[in-house]
């Protein structure tokens, strides 16, 4: 099923029309990355409203500690898409190489296509939310915790995200969630002005999308549910 796009909007009542018309049933099926966006921009108010209700979303200890950047200037979301490209150069030809073993060449390929796009394009994009935690929370500087602790600490980060792409879905808006222009955190922190407490975790694009929303395809659910215990295991 293909869903054509909305028309781009910044009209806070049309904005608050989409998200109470949309069912979650709904937003949850058709939602999907859209890496292939315009260069029209995006209304501070309708960035402001989705990171609003991604606040919304638990964080561990109720700790809040959730920040996020906007970017918006040409030079820094270059910079950003220099560091993509540089990370791609290496995960983009593993991919490659992977694709054509996958049980779905043609999708894969379609997928490396469009993250493609988006690094060459990087720099047109509307906005970047980069999405940050702050310290004091999840886990503690210099002392020695188990491998689980890190789920426990992006676990206050990655609710908020996913909250932010469903109002995405609501409106209309394409997002994608990314984090290869963060592999280096000192480079993010630096170009973003965070403080060493700031965490720099992943970024969501957005923009009016060229592509559009739709089904996706994915595994029957009785091939990944295991009740208790994992198929297989002795």
């Amino acid at each position: 099923m293909i869903i054509p796009p909305l028309p781009p909007t910044d009209d806070p009542d049309e904005i608050e029309r989409r998200l109470e018309a949309m069912s979650l049933r709904y937003a949850i099926d058709t939602q999907r990355s859209i890496r292939r966006v315009t260069s029209a921009p995006v209304s501070d108010y309708l960035i402001t409203r989705l990171i609003e209700l991604s606040l919304q979303a638990p964080t561990g200890s109720f700790g809040q500690n959730w920040q996020f950047v906007v970017v918006r200037d040409q030079k820094s979301k270059q910079a950003l898409g220099d560091q993509y490209k540089r990370a791609w150069k290496l995960y983009g030809s593993i991919g490659h190489k992977l694709a054509d073993r996958s049980p779905d060449p043609a999708q894969m390929n379609k997928i490396l296509k469009s993250v493609e796009w988006q690094i060459d394009n990087f720099a047109s994009i509307p906005a970047l939310i980069v999405a940050c935690l702050e310290g004091g929370h999840g886990r503690v500087p210099f002392v020695p915790s188990p491998p689980i602790a890190n789920s426990g600490h992006y676990g206050s980060i990655y609710p908020s995200v996913q909250n932010l792409l469903l109002g995405a879905r609501a409106v209309g808006l394409g997002a994608s969630l990314i984090t290869l222009p963060l592999w280096s955190q000192m480079y993010a922190r630096r170009l973003l002005g965070l403080p060493i407490t700031v965490e720099p975790c992943a970024i969501v694009a957005v923009g009016w999308p060229i592509g559009h929303y739709g089904n996706k395809p994915r595994k029957p659910v009785q091939d990944v549910v295991h009740f208790e215990r994992f198929r297989g295991a002795n």
